[in-house]
């Protein structure tokens, strides 16, 4: 009985196959994640910006609230 030769053949291209589509996945997902933490680092620089602004806004309306009142206070 002659073995069967172009069975692993066969199961060594299957291999190379399925290895080949893993190593496209991990590509596309590692310039996703890098797009991702590109992403990322802009919204919590934005979020920096808005919490300073907000702090901002915070502190001239209690100073503009405290003026009326001195205001009234005063009249």
């Amino acid at each position: 009985m002659k073995p069967n030769v172009s069975y692993p053949a066969q199961e060594l291209k299957s291999l190379e196959t399925k290895l080949d589509v893993l190593i496209d996945e991990y590509q596309h997902i590692k310039v996703e994640n890098v797009s991702l933490k590109t992403k990322q680092d802009a919204l919590v620089r934005e979020k920096a910006k808005l919490l300073e602004k907000t702090t901002l806004a915070r502190t001239q309306v209690e100073a503009m609230i405290s003026r009326l009142k001195a205001m009234e206070q005063n009249s």
